[in-house]
């Protein structure tokens, strides 16, 4: 009898992001594993509660709406700055910088625009505020050891 997914598993998924348009914004063949049923996966809710259950091969095909994927977008995440109190490696657009927020949170940022000494940075996702299709095939699925449980608990967080 072929492995199902539930909880403790560890699950290997190759997925595929698509736009509203049907246009591949992110794809992985090499397959992204997780622990099926720890509260703190890396996975969106919607995808894992999708997989629950399937075998080794199965496929599926998710519809996730902005909020159910990478969030609204919000205008509280992007920053404009002078040009002149940058490091100088972030002056093009598509650079990208970790900082801490006021909370000790690490946000990751992307230059999205450098205009009349002004450089902007946006800490959204770039799919924020996008409604997106998840498709993934099931690679693997085997028991998940203790240590990977308790790694993947302190790992993701929300």
């Amino acid at each position: 009898m072929p492995a199902l997914i539930t909880d403790n598993k560890l699950v290997s998924v190759a997925y595929t992001i698509r736009d509203v348009n049907g246009t591949i914004v992110e794809h992985s063949d090499l397959p992204i594993s997780y622990v099926h049923g720890v509260n703190s996966s890396p996975l969106f809710p919607k995808v894992e509660t999708a997989l629950e259950g399937l075998a080794m091969g199965d496929r599926i095909e998710v519809f996730l709406t902005a909020d159910q994927a990478f969030g609204e977008h919000d205008p509280s995440l992007i920053y404009t700055e002078e040009i002149d109190n940058t490091p100088e490696e972030l002056h093009f657009v598509g650079a990208e910088l970790d900082a801490e927020n006021d909370q000790g949170d690490v946000l990751h940022f992307r230059v999205t625009r450098i205009d009349d000494g002004q450089i902007t940075v946006d800490a959204n996702h770039p799919l924020a505020g996008q409604d997106i299709t998840f498709s993934a095939r099931v690679a693997d699925i085997r028991d998940a050891t203790g240590e990977e449980i308790s790694r993947q608990a302190k790992q993701f967080v929300h």
